[in-house]
Order: C-alpha cells, then sequence, then structure tokens
C-alpha cells in the first residue's frame, strides 16, 4: 500500500511538473522579443551567435510572446502577401508558392507548436522599416483581413508559410507606407476571431513619441490588448529616462486609460537587446530592470518588457532572461521600486535542452568581402530580398554598406550578378541603426534595424 501511495504521488508530481502556465496578458512582468531578423548577424561575423530557428529561444519561460519579423510586402507577386525571415527562410533560398513570393517556411510548424506547447504566443508581425503597408480602401483593407486571416491564424487557405501551425495574433509595426484604413483590417481579424476556438491578440510597435506617425489613427480606432513603445533610436529613448522633458511613458499611460478602446491595454517599454541592435536607446540590464520596476510601481497599464531582437538578446550574455528574472520580483508582477542588481555573467546563451523535433536548418552563406573603404552606414536599412532597389540606394548587408549600380531585384549584395558596389564596413554599426525595427534581412545575410 505505502509503495501504491508513493508511486501514486509521484505520478502526482509528474504531472505537474509537466503543466504549462498559459500566456496571461493581464501580468505586469511579461517579456515580448521579435524573432525574426537575425539582428545579430548584420553586424558580426560570428555565425554561431546568427539567429537560430525559433525553438531554440524558447526553451526555458524567460520569453513570453514571439512576434514574427516581417511580413513586409502586403500585396506582391499573385496579390498574396509575402514575408521575409533573414537567415531562416525568406523567398530567394526557398520554395516559394505556385504564383506568389510568399514563401514555403512550412519546416517552421514544429517550432511554432513546441513554443506554443511552452505557454508561449506566437504572432505575425506585419510591416518593419521597408514594409509595403497601405491600403487604398476599407474593403481592401477588410479583405487583406481575411487573407492574413486563411494564412497565418485560425482559416484555411492553400498558401500557408507556416503549414498547419496556427499563429496566436497580429502585430502591426507600420514605420512606412500609409495611415488609413487599417483600422477597417483590424476589425476584420477581431471578427473572425470572435467566434474561434482559441485566444487571438492584436498588438502594435509603435515609436515612443506620442502620438505615433503612422500607427496613432489605429490606435485611437479600436481594441489592443498590448503596445509595444519603441523608446529607442529617438529622443525619448531610455537614455533620456531621468529626463521629465523627454521619457513620456505616462503619456501613453494616460491614452492608455482614458483614450484607447481597451481600457486594459497594456503598455511595454521597448528596448534594444544590445549595443548593436539599435542607434541608440540601449542600457545595461540592470539599468532597464530598475526602469521597468519604477516604471510598474507607477502606471498601472505597464505589462512588461519588449525586446529587440531575440538573437541579439541571447549573444549578449541572456540579456532577455536578465530582464524577465528582474521583473519576476513581487507575486504576480505586482509592483516594486526597489533598485535591482542584475548579472547576466553566469547566463546561457544556448538552450539546455534539445527541441522536440529538428527542423531543416537554413545555412548562414558569408559574402566574401573586398578592400573598399569602411563606409558610414547611419541611418541606412538593412537589404531585403523581396524589395526592388534603384541604382544609387545603399543598403546594409553582412556588416557592409553596399551601393546598387543599378534597378536591382532579389540579387543578393556581392552575388554573382553584380547589381552592388561594396563601399566597405561600417565604421559604426550603432550608428548604422537608425530606426528600431529594422527591414527585414535577406536568407543569407543579417538585417539591423533601421529606424523611421
Amino acid at each position: 500500500m505505502a509503495s501504491f501511495l508513493l508511486t501514486s504521488a509521484l505520478s502526482v508530481l509528474s504531472l505537474g511538473a509537466l503543466q504549462v502556465t498559459a500566456f496571461d496578458n493581464s501580468r505586469s512582468d511579461n517579456l515580448a522579443v521579435y524573432w525574426g531578423q537575425n539582428s545579430y548577424g548584420a553586424t558580426h561575423s560570428d555565425t554561431a551567435n546568427f539567429q537560430k530557428t525559433l525553438s531554440t529561444y524558447c526553451q526555458d519561460d524567460s520569453i513570453d510572446a514571439f512576434p514574427i519579423a516581417f511580413l513586409n510586402v502586403f500585396f506582391d507577386a499573385g496579390n498574396e502577401p509575402s514575408i521575409d525571415l533573414s537567415n531562416i527562410c525568406s523567398n530567394v533560398d526557398d520554395p516559394v508558392f505556385p504564383g506568389t513570393n510568399m514563401p514555403d517556411c512550412s519546416f517552421l510548424a514544429s517550432d511554432i507548436e513546441f513554443c506554443q506547447s511552452k505557454g508561449k504566443i506566437v504572432t505575425i508581425s506585419l510591416g518593419g522599416a521597408t514594409g509595403a503597408a497601405s491600403f487604398t480602401s476599407d474593403a481592401q483593407a477588410a479583405a487583406f483581413g481575411d487573407t492574413i486571416w486563411n494564412t497565418f491564424l485560425g482559416g484555411s487557405g492553400s498558401v500557408r508559410p507556416f503549414g498547419g501551425a496556427v499563429l496566436d495574433g497580429i502585430d502591426l509595426d507600420i514605420e512606412g507606407g500609409g495611415t488609413t484604413h487599417f483600422a477597417a483590417f483590424v476589425n476584420q481579424i477581431r471578427s473572425h476571431a470572435s467566434g474561434a476556438n482559441k485566444q487571438y491578440y492584436v498588438t502594435a510597435a509603435p515609436q515612443c513619441p506620442f502620438p505615433d506617425a503612422f500607427l496613432g489613427t489605429v490606435l485611437n480606432a479600436v481594441a489592443f490588448d498590448a503596445v509595444y513603445v519603441q523608446f529607442y533610436n529617438n529622443f525619448c529613448g531610455l537614455t533620456n529616462f531621468n529626463n521629465p522633458n523627454a521619457w513620456d511613458f505616462d503619456e501613453w499611460d494616460t491614452w492608455a486609460k482614458n483614450t484607447a478602446v481597451n481600457k486594459n491595454v497594456k503598455i511595454y517599454i521597448g528596448a534594444p537587446a544590445s549595443p548593436t541592435a539599435a542607434g541608440s536607446g540601449y542600457v545595461d540590464a540592470s539599468t532597464l530592470a530598475n526602469i521597468a520596476l519604477e516604471t510598474r510601481s507607477q502606471f498601472s497599464s505597464f505589462g512588461g518588457i519588449m525586446l529587440w531582437d531575440a538573437s541579439q538578446a541571447f549573444a549578449n550574455n541572456r540579456y532577455d532572461a536578465a530582464i524577465k528574472n528582474a521583473m519576476r520580483q513581487g507575486s504576480g508582477g505586482s509592483s516594486s521600486s526597489a533598485p535591482v542588481t542584475v548579472s547576466t555573467s553566469s547566463q546561457s546563451s544556448a538552450p539546455t535542452t534539445a527541441p522536440p523535433t529538428s527542423p531543416t536548418s537554413h545555412s548562414t552563406t558569408a559574402v566574401p568581402t573586398t578592400t573598399a573603404q569602411s563606409g558610414s552606414c547611419a541611418g541606412v536599412a538593412a537589404w531585403v530580398s523581396n524589395v526592388a532597389y534603384n541604382g544609387g540606394q545603399t543598403v546594409i548587408f553582412n556588416g557592409h554598406l553596399w551601393t546598387a549600380k543599378w534597378w536591382s531585384f532579389a540579387d543578393t549584395p556581392g552575388g554573382a550578378a553584380g547589381d552592388w558596389t561594396d563601399d566597405g564596413a561600417c565604421t559604426s554599426f550603432a550608428a548604422a541603426v537608425a530606426t528600431p525595427h529594422g527591414a527585414a534581412a535577406p536568407a543569407s545575410a543579417a538585417s539591423v534595424p533601421t529606424a523611421a
């Protein structure tokens, strides 16, 4: 009998250990981290730290939400959208669905489902710094909502880049294109989600200057679950936290409580995950932790921290884990303003457990360098495989500045087509990042977020 009781007790303990806490949007200690752009690879040559497939970043409970970046073209070939996931999946290195420029990234389905099984949400982020993001009418926007529902969410269709995996919502990172009709798009997504058998989330990533130039209108018009405010690459960034004339989280809190359609919307502090992840705004883990705790103690709308991006965070001594551990102070993410000291030296950048599946890994190919003189990369965006460039335009690719010789589309800088002139290594990678969330990078290179 004793043996039976011991066995039963162990069984209960085993079941308890397997339980996973579902994502809770109401908490104030959530951590959202963008994945998809291999930002680290744009500024470093050590390929060991280049972006890995998504499951790599889901091995522990540090990160709660993963916006996949980016769906950067709304209406591409066949009137279908297109995504670019840097060194993981793109329409340059991967097969595309017939009649479209949408790459088949179905090998990522098991990664997405693994992360979801760990209680994390995975969404698709639309836009990016070079995203072709605009609508001509409410009708077009609503129809696009149907497309996104059928392509990534709970619908069905012939074009499913992530196969049978069903994402958990959408994120709007609109930094160019149009500003109108987005409410019709979000409302159409909400309409589909209202009858679904799972929770879907709608988030946005505006710049910190209030109101945001591109997202301000839609933020006031429809309900959002969370807003990842980019407090970097702007005067109102984290480095000016102690300047009351610059730091404006209070304005976003006021908007959340008085203007937002959803008065329970959560406001996140968006931060660069390393010094090379943005042009300005990076602070060390201890500083960001104290900013987070102080903000949480003053503003009930505070929902957590957003980081750009996963590759930078893991290479920077698991910056993500350090921030998450600091925010865990207090029960259920309750307020605390006591200063904390965060140590990151003991964090490991490698997962301790292999994912349940081993999706095909897409290798990163280094671009041959030349003896060209180094160039200034300030304000220059990363090369994107599904964006056309005119002669004279400049891009960043593999840590170098490149200038287009003539019109170019999908021809890799340094590739056989010879479309690009190598202007040399960027003299300052930090300067290369002018906008928060950078353009998507090609499958064989990395992306540095460029700013609006």
